[in-house]
């Protein structure tokens, strides 16, 4: 089916925040073509004679960040080539995340040139799978017993260390998502070289490697993520085994110091392992001069939520 056998598409309100008088004590959303916070750009006052769009309406962006697609929590107005949908019939909003989700899947097909106002109605999308009209998301708050203290960070008084001292730097096995697709889903992630959702673009029942590693995408620009389980790899995917006794906090303490490296990789130059092992990071230092591990521990504990 497409988009109009699903939805209503009723044009946006066209409005330009620089009119809307800004509160952020208002209940009224202000929708743009952002990518962000739900498309959320501000909180403005109630036009009168303008009923705001209904809470769960779809936005769609049609053009900027083309096709970035939400679910609308609270009434709203939107900016400029914004599209609302609005469901034909009751649908949970677990349904309506799952259509937000495969709209903006299509936006590889749209640029500057080519905007989506006249196309979106014609998207095709996929039914829905078996396993979503009776999935749920736990919408419980995320809580911590944690109150954060402030530890002294001092980054001149940090040594420098070559990864390579501190890690074995090796590759991985390559596993073909197919073959990962013939064991069903399960429990082990696959990680990618793709620098969202720590690198990870599904779960099956199948890995190759020891977890509590490191690794690098090599094919890109070097994202690193901690990996707590074992898993299994696309291509491209190298991996750093501690030399040393390394858990969750430390692993994600030196995950954030050798992203800050990214900087010097893109496609024209690539991460590899000679580079990798090459790489030089400053890490907190104890009254010896060797690495303070348990500084690191301490510091990711003290974080607010770090006992999630």
């Amino acid at each position: 089916m497409k988009v109009k056998d699903i939805f209503d598409l009723l044009q946006g309100n066209s409005f330009e925040l620089i009119n809307m008088d800004i509160d952020k004590g208002a209940t009224v959303n202000f929708v743009a073509r952002s990518s962000e916070n739900n498309g959320v750009t501000a909180r403005v006052s109630p036009i009168d004679d303008v009923e705001p769009f209904p809470e769960g309406g779809i936005t769609v962006a049609l053009s900027g960040s083309v096709l970035s697609s939400f679910v609308q929590d609270k009434p709203f107005y939107t900016g400029f080539h914004v599209m609302v949908l609005l469901p034909k019939t009751n649908m949970r909003l677990e349904e309506k995340l799952f259509y937000c989700h495969c709209i903006k899947m299509n936006a590889y097909r749209y640029g500057y040139g080519r905007q989506a106002n006249k196309t979106l109605k014609d998207i095709t999308l996929p039914p829905l799978p078996a396993w979503l009209k009776e999935y749920t998301i736990d919408y419980s708050p995320i809580t911590t017993n944690i109150q954060r203290r402030d530890l002294p960070i001092d980054t001149m008084e940090w040594g420098k260390f070559r990864l390579g001292n501190l890690f074995e730097v090796l590759g991985t096995k390559t596993t073909k998502l197919a073959e990962l697709q013939s064991f069903g889903i399960g429990q082990y992630p696959y990680v990618t070289t793709q620098a969202s959702n720590n690198g990870i673009a599904g779960f099956y029942d199948f890995y190759t490697e020891t977890g509590n590693v490191l690794v690098i995408d090599s094919a890109v620009a070097g994202f690193c993520s901690y990996q707590e389980n074992h898993f299994s790899a696309s291509d491209h995917v190298e991996k750093l085994v501690p030399r040393f006794a390394m858990n969750r906090y430390i692993g994600l303490f030196i995950v954030t110091l050798i992203n800050r490296e990214r900087f010097r990789y893109t496609y024209g130059r690539k991460c590899n392992q000679e580079k990798i092992s090459n790489t030089l990071i400053r890490l907190p230092v104890d009254e010896t001069g060797e690495p303070d591990w348990m500084f690191m521990e301490q510091y990711m504990k003290s974080l607010p939520y770090s006992d999630v």
